[in-house]
């Protein structure tokens, strides 16, 4: 019988457990731990991913259905774009001026494509068919479901010029009422001047006068707001509405300005007859206070209620139906 308490046991070279390796056997480190949120069963994953989907989603929004500018040359607006089936059905029926009417190839049919290709082939706007990559392109992925309307820019008159040739039928007997204007000071909501245009349409008035910068345009929002006055009542722009305000009043045109603390009220006014500019500014800043250096006179509206302001369209169209009122007596 053998005797196998003489053997001698050898040992396995190479690796062992615990010792991590040696030499070209060692075995390789998992490197740094990964943060929570890289973890797929942490929590912080989960919330991660659930910030990522809303981040997603408001950007979904932000590109919805509705209107965009498109810019030319240092960033200033060339046309608009109204996107999105409701919005250029409500814009046609508006009346509001378009340059084309860019329609899906094989749109779906419903009630408000029909609608719309009717009335741009009323009023001979061209109906241009594209392809949807084209359509993505050209409204940045805005939600446009086959239907873009391409609005022109406006064409603002000057403000000077406005006045003076509104001065001078005035004076030769072309226009029965005095001159009158209304100035913005600071407004930026399109839906503001849309229904400020609407007002001195319907008060008689001849014009409004809108700062160059940091002030609303005439977009496709202020022509839908106007129902229609935009056609009738035009719009002018001043590079510098101090400068315009001060040249008014060497016109002999009389600049009023809106504000709760005026210091005469809308009811004693003197000078309604008389060619007038009147200044509103916006909801809570009211007038600057340059503009207000530059008023002839600062008119209050009489608030029985405890309400701080009013809107600026609807001070303005009480404004001018108090003008409009003194006048016909």
């Amino acid at each position: 019988m053998a005797n196998n308490g003489n053997r001698s046991v050898k040992k396995k070279k190479g690796p062992t457990i615990g010792t991590g390796g040696h030499g070209r056997k060692a075995l390789e480190g998992k490197g740094p731990t990964p943060k929570a949120e890289d973890r797929v069963y942490h929590k912080a994953h989960k919330n991660k991913q659930l910030a990522e989907r809303s981040a997603a989603k408001r950007g979904a929004t932000n590109r919805s259905a509705g209107t965009r500018r498109s810019t030319g040359p240092k960033g200033r607006a060339t046309e608009e774009l109204v996107t999105g089936r409701n919005s250029v059905v409500e814009a046609l029926r508006a009346g509001i001026p378009a340059k084309a009417l860019h329609v899906a190839i094989r749109i779906e049919m419903d009630d408000r494509v029909k609608e719309s290709l009717k009335l741009a082939a009323e009023r001979g706007i061209p109906l241009l068919e594209a392809g949807k990559p084209e359509l993505d392109r050209m409204t940045e992925d805005a939600v446009h479901q086959g239907l873009v309307l391409q609005i022109p820019p406006y064409e603002y008159g000057d403000a000077y010029e406005l006045a003076e040739e509104t001065i001078a039928k005035w004076k030769k007997g072309h226009i029965a009422n005095a001159p009158l204007f209304v100035a913005l000071d600071g407004i930026t909501d399109p839906r503001n001047l849309g229904a400020i245009i609407r007002s001195v349409s319907a008060f008689s008035g001849h014009g409004v006068i809108v700062p160059e910068r940091r002030s609303v345009g005439v977009t496709a929002s202020a022509w839908k707001t106007s129902a229609g006055a935009a056609v009738r009542v035009p719009v002018a722009r001043a590079s510098n509405l101090n400068n315009a305000l001060k040249q008014f009043k060497n016109m002999g045109i009389y600049v009023l300005g809106l504000d709760g603390d005026g210091d005469v009220s809308l009811p004693d006014l003197t000078v309604a007859t008389e060619p007038v500019c009147i200044v509103v500014g916006s909801e809570g800043k009211g007038l600057s206070r340059l503009v207000r250096e530059n008023c002839d006179q600062i008119v209050s509206i009489p608030i029985d209620s405890a309400m701080e302001s009013l809107n600026a369209s609807m001070a303005v169209g009480i404004s001018l139906y108090e003008v409009s009122r003194q006048r016909a007596s």
